[in-house]
């Protein structure tokens, strides 16, 4: 296997992005293969990470709990992501719903009701990453 069947094939990852004033911040996140070398997750396009990405676009990932706990001694991958939102995301939101099925559904459903009180409709975006060599 590859590295990036390797970790499409896990539950949850921690993704680690950089602030601009160095510190590490992790996120454990869905993910998946997306079977052109790299792997993918979905969040809002306002998110935290994705602004952390574009600003620096190295990542690291290390397998987790659905809580973002890491074991000790896990393998980490580093990586390059790119944010894609509009048309290019589909691809990486349509896996992420093959892969998770009625969890995604169960998040979609809480965005809505959200969206109902805040007037604002989240818009989706993908993270893509190629993972270094």
């Amino acid at each position: 296997m590859t590295s990036p069947e390797i970790v499409g094939a896990l539950r949850y990852v921690s993704i680690a992005t950089r602030r601009r004033n160095g510190t590490s911040v992790a996120t454990a996140v869905w993910i998946v293969d997306l079977g052109d070398e790299t792997i993918g997750f979905t969040t809002d396009v306002t998110a935290g990470k994705v602004k952390r990405i574009r600003n620096f676009p190295e990542v690291a990932l290390q397998p987790c709990d659905r809580r973002g706990v890491i074991d000790l001694g896990a393998p980490t991958w580093s990586g390059t992501a790119t944010v894609l939102t509009g048309d290019a995301a589909r691809p990486v939101v349509a896996a992420i719903r093959r892969k998770y099925g009625w969890q995604v559904v169960a998040i979609d459903v809480a965005s809505w009701v959200r969206s109902l009180w805040t007037r604002r409709r989240a818009e989706d975006a993908a993270i893509v990453v190629t993972l270094d060599r």
